[in-house]
């Protein structure tokens, strides 16, 4: 989880670049729009003016506002390319991101899956240690009586004296025999 919200930070952060980056070509846009205004507003001046000073001032005006434009036009074309380059690369880290999400949401989920399945075993286990703990104590018991009437039988035989100590297994053995 601490991946994922680190990831989807920096998706953040990149598609906030993303924005500030449409802003300004927006911003341009708008600046262009404006010069153009300025020149249609010349451009009324100039229809005041007579013929032959409006032609001069046409002309030198024309040149001027062209030679300006051209520099803006050239100013907004490189920024425009350098934007387009930019938000390309914020897309692509933004699919990589992505992926890279869903790659550890798929991980974590496999995990999950993983951790269930090894406790859904510990449990399994757990039951079958108590069965066979259960089946221990009854198997004791069992040859526990088993034993007890071996004793009470070897030493009810004729001539068998009785033990003076607690015997052993193999003292019970011999004394069967």
């Amino acid at each position: 989880t601490g991946a994922i919200s680190s990831l989807q930070r920096q998706m953040e952060i990149q598609e906030s670049e993303l924005r500030r980056i449409r802003s300004e070509r927006d911003l341009l846009q708008k600046q262009l729009r404006r010069q153009e205004d300025q020149l249609q507003a010349m451009c009324d001046k100039f229809c005041s003016l007579t013929e032959e000073q409006r032609q001069e001032e046409i002309t030198m005006m024309m040149e001027e506002m062209n030679i300006n434009l051209q520099q803006v036009v050239a100013e907004q074309e490189s920024q425009l390319a350098e934007q387009n380059k930019l938000i390309s690369e914020l897309q692509e880290t933004i699919s990589q991101l992505r992926a890279e999400v869903v790659t550890t949401r798929l991980q974590l989920l496999k995990h999950k899956q993983t951790q269930k399945e090894m406790q859904s075993q510990v449990e399994a286990l757990q039951h079958k240690e108590l069965q066979t703990r259960v089946a221990l104590e009854h198997m004791s018991s069992k040859f526990e009586r088993y034993r007890n009437k071996i004793i009470q039988i070897v030493f009810s035989v004729e001539g068998s004296r009785d033990p003076v100590a607690e015997l052993t297994d193999n003292e019970v053995l011999e004394a069967m025999q």
